[in-house]
């Protein structure tokens, strides 16, 4: 696990003041660009949970659609978008929450999982939870069974694990 550690902050750019002055906005995108690092963290994080563990992945707008796409691909299971607010195009369930810089809510359509199907759930970044907190919720209103929460990067001086307890949360590097 330390080594994808490592290998998730080698890939980090820290852009200042994005996207308001004051937060420092951890960009992965240079990880998700090179192919070879990003498949030891996809690998990383199925080897975590093992093949087997979970029936769909679902990924948090944006960049959480990108690892989930390729977990789910990588273990031949489906894959659910949790969109940003009137982005889908079917009823759905929605949340609202408070953001480190803002309010925001998200949706997920109300059939995107059967009764009890165990969702792995995705994101690049976990903060202050409240994007977390909402797609677990959501994922449960939805009939998921939340079998677990991985993120690329944990801002541990943000109260996001808390946020979300008593569920753990799978982080590949605490910063």
């Amino acid at each position: 696990m330390a080594d994808l550690a490592e290998l998730v902050a080698s890939r980090i750019i820290e852009v200042p003041d994005f996207p308001k002055p004051g937060i420092i906005f951890k960009d992965l995108t240079p990880l998700f660009a090179d192919g070879p690092a990003f498949r030891q963290v996809i690998d990383g994080i199925v080897a975590h949970y093992g093949p087997g563990s979970f029936d769909t992945v679902a990924g948090i707008e944006a960049r959480g659609f990108v690892i989930a796409a390729a977990i789910a691909y990588a273990t031949g299971v489906g894959v659910v978008p949790v969109r940003k607010g009137g982005k889908l195009p079917r009823e759905t369930h929605r949340a609202s929450y408070e953001l480190e810089y803002g309010e925001a809510a998200l949706e997920v359509h109300i059939d995107a999982f059967l009764p009890g199907q165990r969702v792995l759930v995705v994101d690049d970044v976990l903060a202050t939870g409240g994007t977390a907190a909402a797609t677990l919720d959501l994922v449960e209103r939805a009939g998921g069974t939340v079998v677990g929460f991985t993120v690329l990067l944990e801002l541990s001086f943000l109260p996001g694990r808390e946020r979300i307890a008593p569920r753990e949360v799978h982080a590949l590097l605490a910063a």
